[in-house]
């Protein structure tokens, strides 16, 4: 299923330093050497790259499979829901999962699981299309990729500490956009050759890869942790916890309202544009695979340039712009009839689309105390992506019967109006950490009780 590299008082930021705090991670010392000098991150760096190398593969091998199979945009659609509905349904509960057991443990095992999963489907499709097995099969690896989503969230912050995070979220999303590049570019010749099935044997392959990296990479211990008051809890309470936390900071409640509508407008973006390029345009699958590989150019591009423009801007304005260029590029992707057009469309929404998610993440690590961490993520993801799989079916069903370009237009101008409403709340300011810090210290004392050792402490 996605920075600077001083985020605390930094000039560009206008945000004065938060006042120091057992919850900011790993010491000091660790997080003020070089990135490329962290033996740790740099293994979970690779890890994660080699992961979403493969990954990419079945972005554009199972929305191909279907349309091989069954010809359907709407089916290409549908099955995009059933996998987002079983992620949010996962998000429901994997916070206080992730909260409760150990992470480095959770992440080896969720890219295990999905290393057999995804592997069936090519052996199954030897004997013929099974388009049945896509909808058992993706549902249950898009459960288990949003658990290993929110512990990667969380363990992060316990590699470089709260000052390097958007340099660290910047880097782990150019180079795993940088594998999309080349991902999207060998999945459409794959597919072309050997057929869609053998391009998600390649990202069956890339979780075991990844599970191997993850034995190697070693994460600082959970000072604080609160897993005791943790395990006293029910899972209601622990994502009631998380949507207080949520709800008792300005910034992040408003981001949570106004993703939730960008993400239900969003989610089909990808079946949208497969469909454009080969039903509206009629290019063949090596096309489709170079399309996406240009859109993640964009993401590098991004993720390469989010630190300097949120040093620059503030998180207010960085957020808000990428949010309204991610619209315009929208609404003009169904009208666009030349495929280069297309590219370069998916391009700027990807990068802006990085840009903004980028500085999200960034915000709700940098602000959450630790222990809240997981919960935070699981309730802020449960309620983003609430309504995202029926926007997914919703836009693919529209866009086949009354066109990709009056739906891209409607779904693009509705995601410049998010942007344009984002400037009467509390995201318009670039001092988002300010009421954060205080929002965060005095909800984790309400939602989570702190132990001795713990008043309100510890940990992508």
């Amino acid at each position: 299923m996605a920075y600077e590299a001083q985020r605390e008082g930094e000039p560009g930021d206008r945000t004065p330093p938060a006042p120091p705090s057992r919850s900011a991670g790993p010491p000091p010392a660790k997080s003020r050497r070089p990135l490329w000098r962290q033996r740790d991150f740099g293994v979970f760096w690779v890890a994660q790259t080699l992961s979403v190398l493969g990954d990419s593969f079945a972005l554009i091998a199972l929305p191909l499979l279907v349309l091989q199979a069954t010809g359907s945009l709407a089916r290409m659609g549908l099955l995009t829901a059933v996998g987002g509905a079983a992620s949010v349904l996962a998000a429901v509960f994997a916070g206080a999962l992730v909260d409760r057991v150990d992470r480095r443990r959770l992440l080896i095992v969720c890219d295990l699981v999905r290393m057999v999963l995804y592997g069936v489907i090519p052996l199954v499709w030897l004997f013929g299309p099974q388009v049945w097995l896509l909808y058992a099969v993706l549902p249950l690896c898009e459960a288990v990729g949003m658990l290993f989503a929110v512990g990667y969230v969380t363990v992060v912050r316990s590699l470089v500490g709260t000052g390097q995070l958007t340099e660290a979220n910047g880097r782990l999303n150019a180079t795993a956009a940088a594998a999309g590049v080349l991902g999207p570019l060998s999945a459409g010749l794959v597919a072309a050759w050997t057929g869609p099935a053998a391009a998600v044997g390649v990202d069956a392959a890339s979780f075991g890869v990844s599970a191997a990296c993850m034995l190697f990479v070693r994460f600082a211990p959970r000072s604080g942790d609160d897993g005791g008051q943790v395990g006293k809890r029910s899972l209601w309470q622990d994502l009631r916890t998380g949507v207080s936390f949520l709800y008792g900071h300005p910034v992040l409640r408003s981001l949570t309202a106004l993703l939730f509508v960008f993400s239900f407008l969003t989610l089909g973006m990808t079946d949208l544009v497969i469909y454009h390029v080969k039903h509206d345009l009629g290019h063949d699958d090596t096309t489709v695979g170079t399309v996406m590989a240009v859109g993640a150019l964009g993401t590098i591009t991004g993720a390469l340039l989010v630190a300097r423009i949120r040093r620059g801007l503030g998180f207010g304005p960085t957020w808000t712009g990428a949010v309204a260029v991610c619209g315009l590029a929208f609404a003009g992707l169904g009208w666009a009839r030349d495929v280069t057009v297309v590219a370069a469309l998916s391009a700027a929404f990807l990068a802006c689309g990085g840009i903004a998610g980028t500085c999200s993440m960034s915000l709700r690590q940098e602000v959450t105390p630790e222990p809240l961490l997981g919960r935070v993520t699981s309730a802020f993801w449960t309620l983003q992506y609430s309504a995202a799989p029926i926007g997914a079916a919703v836009l693919t069903w529209a866009a086949e019967r009354r066109g990709t370009a009056p739906v891209a237009l409607v779904a693009g101008a509705c995601c410049v109006l998010i942007a344009v409403i984002a400037l009467f709340t509390p995201i318009r300011t670039s001092r988002a950490t300010e009421p954060a810090a205080h929002a965060g210290r005095n909800q984790g004392d309400q939602a989570a009780p702190a132990t001795p050792s713990d008043p309100s402490a510890r940990q992508r």
